[in-house]
């Protein structure tokens, strides 16, 4: 397992998820920012991420864009677990490091469903189909770098939080789930929050496939298992 990878999305996911529900745990206790700040927060911070350590590890920072990644064919299933574990233990620390930093806040970004958990869902599963689309057009291999990376895929994530936050959180990522969720003691929609987003990861590769052919994604094994 390579530290340098395991140290890159520890701390690429401990900043996304530290500034996504810091930004969530402020609001809640001074009323600014609304959604649309912590959209820009969370964009601002995945685009800063992506220009940090998109070199070392692709700054996945998502355990759903990991396996969207594999499915692609893009990165050995082998290397899976090395991306997840440290994106998971990342989340969950900053988690712990907003609700010790904010004990007055109402919410420290735990997200849940609006309404229906079956709109939630599937808000949350065409979301990040949408951002592993756009990952998969943008990046190289499995690394998501270069000067227009970021851009797009931090834009991305804005929009999705713009646009999904008043439904479901928009949270469109097991880890950045997890990490306030098991802070706050509030699992209660983990299955919804854990599978929605690997959903839609899973079905980006086959349509980018489609659109781009196989410069996009090769079925069957890994290009870098060959």
């Amino acid at each position: 397992m390579s530290r340098s990878i395991v140290s890159a999305e520890f701390a690429g996911t401990f900043i996304l998820v530290f500034a996504g529900c810091g930004a969530a745990a402020v609001g809640s206790i001074y009323g600014s920012p609304g959604n649309m700040g912590i959209s820009l927060v969370c964009g601002l911070a995945v685009l800063a991420v992506i220009y940090s350590v998109g070199n070392i590890s692709g700054a996945h920072i998502n355990p759903a864009v990991t396996l969207g990644f594999a499915m692609a064919g893009r990165l050995p299933w082998k290397m899976v677990p090395q991306y997840a574990f440290p994106q998971t233990a990342g989340a969950i620390v900053a988690g712990f490091a907003v609700a010790n930093l904010f004990p007055e806040a109402l919410t420290i970004g735990e997200v849940s469903p609006s309404s229906s958990a079956a709109q939630a869902f599937a808000m949350e599963a065409i979301l990040t189909f949408i951002l592993m689309f756009v990952i998969l057009n943008v990046s190289t291999g499995h690394m998501e770098k270069g000067i227009m990376a970021g851009v797009a895929v931090g834009g991305t994530v804005a929009m999705a939080a713009l646009f999904g936050g008043p439904i479901s959180g928009a949270s469109l990522n097991p880890a950045r789930y997890l990490g306030p969720a098991i802070a706050s003691g509030s699992l209660g929609y983990s299955l919804l929050y854990l599978t929605a987003p690997l959903t839609g990861a899973i079905i980006a590769s086959p349509t980018c496939r489609l659109i781009q052919g196989r410069e996009c994604c090769v079925s069957g094994r890994s290009r870098t298992d060959e």
